[in-house]
């Protein structure tokens, strides 16, 4: 069975993941990058650094996010998020932003993006030390689909 995800399933998806991929749209040119996130129910949260993604959302703040829970080819969940870039260069809300990615539960084993200050996983000493660019989300529309594989009739089955 394929259908749409409620809202509230929506939110378990956004909530129960760290990897999410942007899109982004400028100069022509689509890029579609994967990034670690967080979302506390109102924005999504990232920290990166300087490059293409970056330079895009600069010129065209309009986003595309996508997140997906993929069991098998026949069972999964999946978000599109639409918004607006926001970066965060005020102290506090930089601060506050990467609190809540300080507080997602993470894997033991994670890659050098995830682990973005000396002190990771414990809070650092001074947040506003920590490099790189921080920006949020604004979410304007949310939308998921799924395929549920359990509905199906059994394939060794003839009728």
């Amino acid at each position: 069975m394929i259908g749409n995800l409620s809202s509230a399933e929506i939110e378990a998806v956004l909530t129960g993941n760290l990897i999410g991929r942007i899109g982004c749209h400028a100069d022509g040119l689509t890029y579609v990058v994967p990034v670690s996130y967080a979302y506390d129910g109102q924005f999504i949260y990232v920290r990166t650094q300087e490059g293409m993604k970056i330079n895009m959302l600069r010129k065209n703040p309009e986003l595309c996010f996508q997140v997906d829970i993929l069991e098998n080819m026949a069972n999964w969940k999946s978000v599109v998020v639409w918004g607006r870039f926001e970066e965060l260069k005020e102290p506090e809300l930089r601060e506050a932003a990467l609190q809540k990615l300080f507080d997602r539960n993470t894997p033991a084993v994670t890659g050098r993006n995830v682990r973005f200050y000396e002190e990771w996983p414990f809070s650092p000493a001074d947040p506003g030390s920590i490099p790189g660019i921080v920006f949020r989300v604004h979410i304007t529309e949310k939308t998921g689909r799924f395929e549920d594989s359990t509905e199906l009739p059994d394939p060794g089955i003839h009728g």
